[in-house]
């Protein structure tokens, strides 16, 4: 018998069914004949290769179930190298939290970018082949559901999900209806406490003893979008990291490409929400219509030499040429061409040595299948290969990602010292305080923002005298909430940070101390001296 969710995906499998069983099974043995470095970039392809009969793909965990009642039936010999290359490494949650990235469904999109996809099953922007669709598509769309089945699937790989990092996806969230988003985001964390409630300030406060507490979220949403009023609806929403789609500092390139919005308001929008306290996740094209590779690199060195921009994290995404664009058809008539895959690698090298150390890259490619991609480079691992080849070359990127710890459970945390890099914004001095093992590992960090534009520019009277803590993270593999002894969480590094940064920040002249902290983190801050005010927790110096 089938165990079913909500909206009737099955959780098990029913391997009595014959084509059930044959699929299954093709899957599993095909994934077991892959030699072990063509895992990452062959799974897919099996999967695909072996669908679901009722449509869509089975996830790892239904995967690990199916292998382990085959095992037991005796159809399958007991295998732990393939059980390993079900369940993957913790990538997952090696830096310290579980990521939930979910879909909202399709809507209009106030851009008319020439290299974006439009498909009527997908967000403006995505594919309906892409896995986090594929996901949100099985679930028709429902926030519950989604929420629901990624933490079940995590689990199930043998990740701990007290911490949830919600990415919400899905193009521009600030251009959805605000009915629309209150339920989305109230029916994501009713996924995440286990419980229903009757608003999203309902649902918020629950999370604060909820199984799975919300430590961070994640919304996208474009630069012209973002204004003072749009800073006190995301905090009011619980809102931590925004992503925002820069693409480009060169508004020639902007206004070939129709994005819609210029480079002013890029910058408007950074300076904005870094007034407000929220980690900045900025996107940027390599490749757009009209660059070169020349006027590409000039382009990403603009992004660390112009005070208004200096992001948090970056998601690097080269142009995909894709079927139905507009991009396409300048193509087909001779007007574009996208980089060869040898000249992109180099230039993502070179851009790689000029990221700042404050500074995450989350990726160098999408993960969109190559099946879609008319010409260019396919190749989905992109910053393994670049990775290598700086090796080679004895360069290193600087980057959080490349120094974090991660799974590298030997670093020595008792013995972590640390260094701070600080850097001027136009609207901030900017310290990052870094805790770094003997080994150079990256085990622990500290946004601390201490504003000298006025905070006037925001109608948030409560950090106006405020200094900020825009993020606090403490590497190693996610830990249940109480843990101790693995990595580098829970060891009161986060705790030593914050005293770091009250004791700065006072030094500063400051009177306050904010942190702008997702709902499931409040207890923590509470514990350390801080009190709850209308949108941020807040502690007197």
């Amino acid at each position: 018998m089938k165990v079913m969710t909500k909206n009737g995906i099955p959780k098990t499998l029913d391997l009595d069914t014959p084509e059930e069983r044959e699929n299954v099974l093709g899957a599993l043995r095909a994934i077991q004949a892959l030699p072990q470095d063509q895992v990452r970039d062959k799974l897919m392809s099996i999967l695909r290769r072996y669908p679901r009969p009722e449509g869509g793909l089975y996830a790892k965990s239904q995967l690990i179930d199916a292998y382990e009642r085959f095992v037991e039936e005796g159809s399958l010999a007991r295998d732990p190298a393939l059980k390993r290359r079900l369940r993957g490494r913790p990538v997952r949650t090696i830096s310290g939290v579980a990521p939930v990235a979910v879909l909202t469904e399709p809507f209009e999109c106030p851009g008319e970018c020439i290299f974006c996809p439009e498909q009527a099953q997908a967000p403006k922007s995505y594919l309906d082949g892409e896995p986090g669709v594929l996901r949100a598509i099985q679930n028709e769309y429902d926030p519950y559901e989604q929420t629901h089945v990624r933490i079940q699937a995590l689990e199930a790989l043998g990740h701990a999900t007290d911490k949830i990092e919600l990415l919400i996806l899905g193009g521009t969230w600030s251009y959805y209806p605000e009915s629309y988003q209150a339920w989305f985001l109230r029916r994501c964390f009713d996924a995440m406490n286990e419980t229903e409630s009757e608003t999203l300030e309902e649902a918020l406060r629950y999370n604060e003893t909820a199984p799975h507490r919300n430590v961070g979220l994640v919304i996208e949403t474009r630069p012209d979008w973002i204004t003072p009023d749009e800073i006190v609806r995301l905090r009011r929403q619980g809102v931590t990291k925004v992503q925002i789609g820069v693409q480009s500092l060169d508004d020639h390139i902007l206004k070939l490409n129709r994005r819609g919005h210029t480079v002013a308001d890029s910058k408007r929008a950074m300076r904005l929400l870094r007034l407000g306290g929220f980690k900045i996740v900025l996107h940027w094209m390599p490749n757009l219509y009209g660059a070169t590779l020349e006027s590409d690199l000039e382009d990403f060195k603009r992004l660390w030499d112009d005070p208004a921009i200096r992001p948090d994290e970056m998601k690097i995404y080269p142009t995909a040429l894709l079927e139905h664009t507009g991009l396409h058809k300048l193509w087909e008539r001779g007007e574009y061409e996208p980089y060869s895959e040898e000249d992109l690698i180099e230039l993502l090298k070179q851009c790689k040595l000029l990221i700042q150390p404050y500074c995450r890259v989350n990726r160098l490619m999408r993960d969109i299948p190559a099946q879609y991609i008319v010409a260019g480079t396919t190749k989905s691992n992109l910053r393994q290969i670049i990775q290598q080849r700086m090796a080679k070359e004895g360069l290193r990127c600087q980057c959080i990602r490349c120094r974090e710890v991660r799974g590298k459970i030997q670093a020595d945390f008792d013995h972590a010292t640390l260094d701070i890099v600080s850097y001027t914004t136009d609207a901030t001095e900017e310290y990052f305080l870094q805790y770094l093992t003997p080994g150079g590992y990256l085990a622990g960090f500290l946004r601390l923002s201490l504003p000298h534009a006025p905070r006037s520019e925001l109608a948030i009277p409560e950090i106006r005298t405020a200094a900020m803590i825009r993020e606090v993270h403490v590497y190693g593999p996610a830990q249940a909430l109480g843990a101790h002894g693995r990595g580098g969480q829970h060891r009161g590094l986060g705790t030593e940070l914050l005293e770091i940064a009250a004791e700065m920040a006072r030094d500063a002249g400051f009177d306050e101390l904010a942190v702008i902290a997702a709902v499931g983190t409040r207890r923590y801050y509470r514990e350390r001296g801080f009190t709850e005010g209308t949108l941020y927790p807040i502690q007197p110096l």
